[in-house]
């Protein structure tokens, strides 16, 4: 596999792909709403929109907004959210043709090591059914409550070793 590279996200720039990569994710959930191609496309436009504000607008200190790329070539997406001792993976997405190839793997692992390194927990919500929360318990993370029908998850600081 490629190595990713993180770049800070560039608006309007990164607009068209973060509008395609928000699309990739709500595919399954859209196919079987009886609605024309463009009315699918124009309520995805919308809520990506809302995201995109709600994510712009969120608590301080601003999350980290990353573009995830793969030879140059935009991919996925990494939001970051870090308080004071913890570490809020706000959202991580990639493109249908990068997923399931361990690249999710490298970049938790990656937030892991950050987090390691500077003694914080990790947190992340993720929805019940959703293929990764998988991928999340292998990494050490657990169910700590629930949020509507989404599951909270932590991963406490390690213990470093003696």
């Amino acid at each position: 596999m490629l190595t990713p590279h993180l770049r800070p996200l560039s608006e309007p720039d990164d607009l068209p792909f973060l509008r395609a990569l928000f699309a990739s994710t709500r595919a399954q959930e859209m196919a079987f709403l009886p609605w024309t191609d463009a009315q699918k496309q124009a309520f995805l436009h919308q809520q990506f929109d809302a995201q995109h504000r709600s994510y712009a607008a969120y608590r301080k200190p601003r999350p980290e907004r990353m573009i995830v790329e793969l030879a140059g070539s935009p991919v996925g997406r990494l939001y970051l959210h870090a308080p004071a001792g913890e570490i809020h993976i706000v959202d991580i997405s990639l493109m249908p043709a990068v997923r399931g190839q361990g690249l999710g793997g490298l970049l938790l692992r990656g937030v892991i090591e950050r987090a390691e390194c500077e003694g914080r927990a990790v947190y992340l919500q993720v929805d019940e059914v959703n293929p990764a929360r998988r991928l999340y318990e292998r990494l050490g993370f657990r169910i700590t409550g629930t949020n509507d029908f989404r599951l909270c998850m932590q991963r406490p600081p390690q213990a470093p070793s003696a």
